[in-house]
């Protein structure tokens, strides 16, 4: 992969906000229910059996061997926004607090931050494109089944914590049973940092390797936060968090930050495509080539 140089710095003035600061959280998700209510949501079938699948087939072997073939950027050459346009249709079958198209998500976000960061368009823009890797289940990527694509991540090759939703499901997967891999550590060493961790295959994983091999100017905290936005075990319960080093934790902050974004703005009103569109195609051209390798 082509490493990443010359990346933006983050402001000494953009500190990262507490929970309870700017963006006002709301009440109820747009069913009217409590946000990531896996027991009661009105989508609780769609959303268990994409969660039970996820758990069954994402082995660390399986994650490995797509990983690695993912890693080619083979599958297509295009913008950030013709992507984008890729995921007008895709409904998230992982959300039980949505069931909008994800560009709606996408833009619902990145406007929700620019309001509170107006000055950190880094932010407005990893927003925008922290779940653009979803294209993996158009027919150009492969048509990945929903299961290796969306839903919380984890870190494979160790044992599954027992926070992460629908854990139950873990019983069926190979690895829960086998010794190499259940364990606390599995084959990872305590403090060894994220970045040596395989984790669950997804959008997340996919988006930040595109990004990354493709010469983003975006801070490193971005591409954390594009990588680790769904790792809800660590950033919400704290679990294996002992696999993390002095930089996963300092980068931390900033998943947290745009985790009440991304959660919380969720909404059945759309956003005007066409009218923000100008705004954060600028923000592409400053950040990202013109053409991408994916």
């Amino acid at each position: 992969m082509i490493a990443v140089e010359n990346q933006a710095p983050v402001s000494e003035n953009a500190i990262p906000k507490d929970a309870s600061d700017g963006f006002v959280v709301p009440e109820s998700n747009a069913f009217g229910q409590s946000f990531r209510d896996y027991e009661s949501t009105v989508r609780l079938s769609i959303v268990e059996n994409t969660y039970r699948l996820n758990h069954i087939n994402q082995t660390y072997d399986f994650v490995k061997r797509t990983r690695e073939e993912y890693a080619k950027l083979n599958k297509a050459e295009m913008s950030i926004w013709e992507a984008i346009e890729l995921l007008d249709s895709f409904v998230d079958e992982s959300d039980p607090d949505l069931e909008e198209p994800q560009i709606q998500h996408l833009l619902q976000s990145a406007e929700a931050i620019r309001k509170d960061y107006p000055n950190e368009d880094w932010m407005h823009l990893t927003a925008l494109i922290h779940d653009v890797g979803k294209v993996l289940y158009h027919s150009k990527f492969g048509s990945l089944p929903q299961w290796a694509l969306v839903g919380d991540t984890h870190p494979v090759g160790c044992a599954f914590d027992e926070s992460i939703v629908y854990h139950k499901y873990f019983k069926e997967n190979p690895d829960y049973n086998n010794p190499a891999y259940n364990t606390k550590l599995g084959v990872y060493s305590e403090g060894c940092g994220l970045e040596n961790v395989l984790m669950s295959w997804g959008h997340d994983d996919y988006m930040y390797m595109v990004a990354k091999a493709n010469g983003t100017t975006l801070p490193s905290a971005a591409l954390f936060t594009i990588r680790y936005h769904s790792f809800y075990p660590m950033h919400t319960e704290g679990a294996y968090k002992y696999l993390m080093n002095e930089e996963d934790r300092e980068n931390l902050k900033w998943v947290l930050t745009f985790n009440k974004y991304d959660l919380y703005s969720k909404s059945n009103v759309h956003i005007d495509v066409e009218k923000v569109k100008p705004y954060y195609e600028s923000l592409i051209k400053k950040y990202f080539p013109e053409k991408l390798r994916w």
